[in-house]
């Protein structure tokens, strides 16, 4: 029975590793609705998570608008359907496209610079440092960085639909030959607050995950320059794997009525 062992000492690990993510983000969704807040250190997040993510979110955004309007085309010719073109590309963009795609591009880049620099603090004890003081990591490192994701990713989510949208019109109009009043017109009429309210709500979710991830592996890394690199690493892969998840959830959820 001896071969049972090393199976049961993964499953342990595996075990340990998710009730430590649960206790930590038990503790820090608490430290973001309890007193002291830092909203200085907010609004420095809310800059670097937002108006610094915004040029990847804006590529992104136009080039997934540009390729869905040539892949729509392609298939809703066969069908003599290509007046559907508009309203595949704005449902497409704004209940999933945008939010994944900006979630996912946002992650790679937010997880792995939170993961670096919370992590640097820890192997060179500064996290310590700040508990020595009197001034409690999670409140002061963690709280505001998930706040900011928070608040910040809704609104790029909100960039990169209106982006992408404009990017699918620019190739319908410009390359496929669309009357530009007409579709604009299908677009608006097509579009349902829902839509927009759907891909928001995951966007707050994605914020949250992203920011969470960054956080928790940077605290946890160890082993120096080798560990922070460890924990980049591991913040981006889970944030992009957990994003991928939760999106499948809140779509069954919205698609359930819920």
């Amino acid at each position: 029975m001896n071969f049972l062992q090393p199976i049961g000492s993964i499953f342990l690990g595996f075990l340990t590793s998710v009730g430590r993510l649960v206790q930590f983000t038990i503790s820090a969704l608490s430290h973001t609705v309890r007193p002291p807040f830092y909203p200085r250190i907010i609004i420095r997040q809310m800059i670097d998570i937002g108006f610094y993510s915004l040029p990847v979110v804006g590529l992104t955004g136009i080039f997934a608008g540009m390729v869905l309007a040539l892949q729509s085309y392609t298939g809703f010719a066969r069908f003599s359907a290509e007046g559907a073109i508009a309203n595949v590309v704005v449902l497409s963009i704004t209940r999933e496209l945008g939010p994944v795609l900006a979630g996912l591009m946002v992650a790679g880049r937010i997880g792995a610079s939170l993961a670096a620099e919370i992590g640097t603090m820890r192997v060179t004890e500064q996290i310590d440092a700040l508990t020595t003081l009197s001034t409690n990591p999670m409140k002061f490192l963690v709280a505001p960085r998930i706040v900011a994701g928070l608040i910040t990713f809704p609104f790029l989510v909100l960039v990169a639909d209106i982006i992408g949208v404009f990017g699918g019109y620019i190739v319908a109009v410009y390359k496929l030959g669309f009357n530009p009043s007409n579709y604009l017109q299908n677009t608006w009429n097509f579009l349902q607050a829902e839509d927009v309210n759907s891909g928001l709500v995951k966007a707050a979710v994605f914020g949250v995950i992203v920011t969470l991830m960054g956080c928790y592996h940077g605290y946890h890394s160890r082993g120096g320059a080798q560990g922070v690199g460890m924990a980049t690493t591991n913040a981006v892969v889970s944030a992009s794997i957990m994003i991928l998840c939760s999106d499948y959830i809140l779509t069954e959820m919205f698609f359930a009525g819920i």
